[in-house]
Order: C-alpha cells, then structure tokens, then sequence
C-alpha cells in the first residue's frame, strides 16, 4: 500500500486537534472527564442507530433512539458514584429518572412503529457495546483503589489509567498505519482490506515495546504490559468489528465528525472493545 502523504497529513492535523479536546476531558478533573465520555457516549449511539437501520433498511422511531441513548446514559451514571452535584450524589439523585425516560420512551416509540424484532435486538446490544464500556472506563477513572504506580503515595490513583490506555491505543493505530503504508503487502482480514499483517503485527509489537519501555520508571511495568497487550490486540478486535457492521451496513465511514478519521465509532471502536478487558485484567 503506498504512502499517501495528503491523507497522511490530513489525519495528522484532524488528530492535532482532536488529541488537544481529548486531553482537556481527559486531564482537568474529574467533571470534565464525565462531560467528555458523556458527549463521545451519545455520538456513539446516535452512529450506531444509524449503522444499525441501513443494515436492516428500517428506520427507527426517534423515540426508540432517544429510549436506547437515555436508558445507556443511566448505565453510565451508575458507574460515577464519587461525582456530586451541590452535595446530591448523581447516581442516586438522577440515573433513575434518566432510566425511567428512557424506558418510556421506547415504550411509546415501539407502541407507535411496528417493530423489526432483529433490528431492535441487534439495537439493544449497543447497551453492552457502547454504555457498558463506557462506564467501566468512568469506574476505572474514579477508582482509588487499583495500584498502578511506584510511587506509594499514588500508586492507587485511577487517574493514570484512561489515558495510559487510550495512549497504547493511539500508538497500536499510527505505527500499524505507518508499519502498513511503508512495508505493508499481505492483507490481514477481508473485513478490512487495508490493514496488513505486517501493518497489525508492527503495530502491535511497537506499541507494547513503547509503554513498556519508556514509562516503566513510574508505573508498575506488569501494568504497562498487561494495558499495552490488551490495547494491541483487543484494539484490533474492536476496529476489525466495527469495520464489520460498516461493511454490513454499505458505509465507509459511522460519521463524518473528523475529517480523516470518520466519525466517534471510527475513532473509539478499538477502546470500546479494550476497556472491558482492562477492566477485567486491573480489577480482579
């Protein structure tokens, strides 16, 4: 695959941007971290729905859109129990109301629309998908109780480790887009025509090496091993299906938010499929 310099830059400046607002959420305290997935949240919803009717050729009620996104963002309140608002704690003072909302809604979007069962059950697994994956990633944020670090003092803080992740991420996706461009020749998966083996092995094996190796001298590097593995090959799994349901639904790209990059399930389809496995590999 030859290297194209105008896509390549394309992307960089996209992702120039795109890397400075993720910072902000991802950096400044904990509210703005829930503001950030709050909002990535519903972008991966309202994706998904679209994806989800172009497979099926049925459109959905908007109700049963805004049902199926109100009911995950309750998911997602539940796992944000250190977040309050003027003292009032938001899992117990609004995740039911946004349930409640939610369930009414695809109640009354179901009861006006006749309802494609396989299309609604194929919906439906976005709560899994997105809402899950999300929340365990705000749990993991909000946890003080995970060791990560060697320092003592703040070995326990869940701050570092969304965006250890999302590093080993971003480092398995450009290295396999530059592994695959310059030496790339066999192709990986028919779902995904343009990633190489080369592209994916690259990519994997530069990703661990660069977590590993250069933040060993303040992290625990069992940590950086298990976070840059699980993000290596977890992160390909989540790309490989996302290009699936876009393959399935006759779509390049799930949205067009960021030029070069698609939309939010382009951008966050490798960590939705790596945060649950962190998840599990951190906390038990």
């Amino acid at each position: 695959m030859a290297f194209n310099w105008k896509t390549f830059w394309t992307r960089a400046f996209t992702a120039l941007i795109f890397v400075a607002v993720m910072m902000g959420g991802l950096l400044y305290n904990e509210w703005s971290f829930f503001l950030l997935i709050a909002v990535i949240h519903f972008g991966c919803w309202w994706e998904y729905l679209k994806l989800v009717e172009q497979i099926y050729k049925v459109p959905f009620h908007p109700y049963i859109k805004f049902g199926f996104c109100l009911t995950g963002f309750h998911m997602l309140l539940f796992f944000c129990n250190r977040l309050q608002v003027q003292g009032y704690n938001i899992v117990n003072s609004f995740s039911l109301p946004f349930l409640i909302a939610g369930l009414v809604l695809l109640a009354a979007g179901i009861f006006k629309q006749r309802v494609h069962l396989k299309a609604t059950g194929v919906a439906a697994f976005g709560l899994i998908y997105i809402s899950l994956s999300w929340g365990l990633l705000l749990q993991l944020r909000y946890s003080t109780a995970i060791p990560i670090m060697k320092d003592t003092a703040q070995s326990a803080s869940g701050f570092f480790i969304p965006v250890l992740l999302i590093v080993a991420i971003w480092i398995n996706d450009t290295c396999a887009y530059l592994v695959g461009s310059m030496i790339g020749k066999t192709p990986f998966s028919k779902i995904s025509p343009k990633k190489t083996l080369e592209g994916t092995i690259g990519g994997m094996l530069l990703c661990v090496a660069a977590i590993t190796f250069i933040l060993q001298y303040w992290f625990q590097w069992p940590v950086l091993l298990g976070i840059a593995v699980i993000a290596a090959i977890a992160g390909t799994a989540g790309d490989l299906l996302e290009s699936k349901i876009k393959r399935m639904a006759g779509v390049k790209d799930s949205g067009h938010i960021m030029p070069g990059h698609g939309g939010f399930l382009d951008r966050f389809d490798s960590l939705l499929v790596a945060i649950p496995f962190v998840w599990v590999f951190l906390l038990l």
